[in-house]
């Protein structure tokens, strides 16, 4: 398997956009995605609001993990991985082990006290690979959000 791990570039979006609308498809919500792949070269390479690495396998791309830098109150710096994806046909390969891997070790490097991200209760799958590789699933704490809609009620409402 001729594997290799590398920092995306800004025409390897399209790809990385295929990737994110399969995990939406996975994840039960096909129609969530809706950024472009303008928003992403925006985003990551002019803004850079965020990092993203990409697996590829035979010169294509098979997988991807993206985060941003966060900061704790409690901790300092910290990572946030917000996806790690592995195209359905090349999963337990060890591309995705790989990919987290690669993560955990760019965030080390940049000195931070802890890597955080969330898995769905019903992914089985992710939360025993990543207990596996020393992560802690907190049942204590809720993700809260606010999606556009409620940001705007919320502005138009204070």
């Amino acid at each position: 398997m001729n594997l290799v791990i590398r920092k995306a570039e800004k025409n390897d979006m399209i790809s990385v956009l295929l990737l994110i609308k399969e995990l939406a498809e996975f994840e039960r919500e096909p129609l969530a995605v809706e950024l472009t792949q303008n928003d992403l070269i925006r985003d990551g390479f002019s803004n850079s609001l965020f990092v993203c690495f990409v697996a590829v396998l035979n010169d294509t791309i098979v997988g991807m993990s993206l985060g941003y830098p966060r900061y704790s109150t409690w901790k300092g710096a910290t990572m946030h991985l917000e996806d790690l994806i592995v195209t359905q046909k090349f999963r337990s390969k060890g591309i995705g082990n790989t990919l987290f891997s690669n993560f955990i070790k760019y965030s080390h490097s940049k000195g931070v006290k802890r890597v955080e991200w969330s898995v769905l209760n019903w992914n089985v799958n992710a939360i025993k690979f990543y207990e596996s590789n020393g992560a802690v699933v907190s049942d204590e704490w809720k993700i809260v959000q606010m999606d556009e809609e409620s940001i705007n009620n919320f502005i138009l409402n204070t």
